[in-house]
């Protein structure tokens, strides 16, 4: 899954091309990251995402056969550009999105049954020194081989996130999200473009549908969604720590 706001010279992972190229896994370089002010994550990281960001969700666009299409995401930041989440040189949450922990690698589809590895060439941490990609003989390394199994893992939880984004909308369970909060000073900031769970449609499921999703694990996403709400005010705590009362009126977070 490339995200063009994350990889910016993704290309695939050639044994020819790359069989010399290293990775420094000590390189800490969160310039890539300081400006995402929201992220994707799968389903089953909501249950830890919960704890840190709000998790709602943003429209995707149309799918192959013209269907809405719906993803969610963790906000970081309550503007454009703005990642409140990183402070100084390091996260000052407790869990970063697997997409994130991954980097600079990344799966992308070259076929309807294919998925090559990619990396960001433009990722500092590559060079001459640090985990080799290859053997001597071209062979992926066991480094290389495990990070094509965490990738392959999690696309897998992407595709049964889409599906689980596809039941809200068939079900038309999401409704537009607005967040408004009075700053210190007494100007306001207003935040939407996101996607939250409408409470009234989703009191009046029927009790084979909240059976349905009991069973398919929708119902504690849509939980873990609520609970996560709680974090936007501590994001506006953070944004008045970090930039005073400078207005963000009208600032979508995604």
């Amino acid at each position: 899954m490339i995200n063009q706001n994350l990889h910016k010279q993704a290309v695939a992972l050639d044994r020819v091309k790359h069989r010399d190229l290293k990775l420094d896994t000590t390189r800490h370089d969160l310039s890539t990251v300081s400006k995402l002010n929201a992220f994707f994550v799968a389903g089953t990281e909501f249950t830890d995402a919960c704890k840190d960001y709000p998790v709602v969700w943003v429209d995707a666009g149309a799918g192959d056969a013209g269907q809405k299409q719906v993803a969610p995401i963790a906000v970081f930041g309550l503007r454009a550009e703005q990642n409140l989440c990183i402070e100084a040189d390091g996260w000052r949450v407790r869990y970063v999105p697997a997409m994130l922990r991954l980097y600079p690698f990344a799966l992308a589809r070259v076929a309807a049954n294919e998925m090559v590895v990619c990396i960001d060439e433009a990722w500092s941490g590559f060079g001459t020194t640090g985990q080799a990609l290859f053997d001597a003989t071209g062979a992926p390394t066991e480094f290389t081989s495990n990070v094509q199994k965490q990738l392959e893992s999690f696309e897998t939880e992407v595709e049964r996130t889409r599906l689980a984004g596809a039941l809200l909308v068939e079900k038309n369970l999401l409704r537009d999200m607005r967040f408004d909060a009075t700053l210190p000073d007494g100007s306001k900031l207003v935040v939407d473009g996101f996607l939250t769970i409408d409470e009234e449609k989703l009191a009046a499921l029927s009790e084979a549908d909240v059976l349905m999703f009991n069973r398919n694990g929708l119902m504690g996403l849509i939980h873990a969604h609520q609970i996560s709400l709680g974090n936007m005010a501590r994001l506006v705590q953070w944004h008045v720590e970090r930039h005073g009362t400078e207005a963000a009126t009208n600032s979508p977070a995604a």
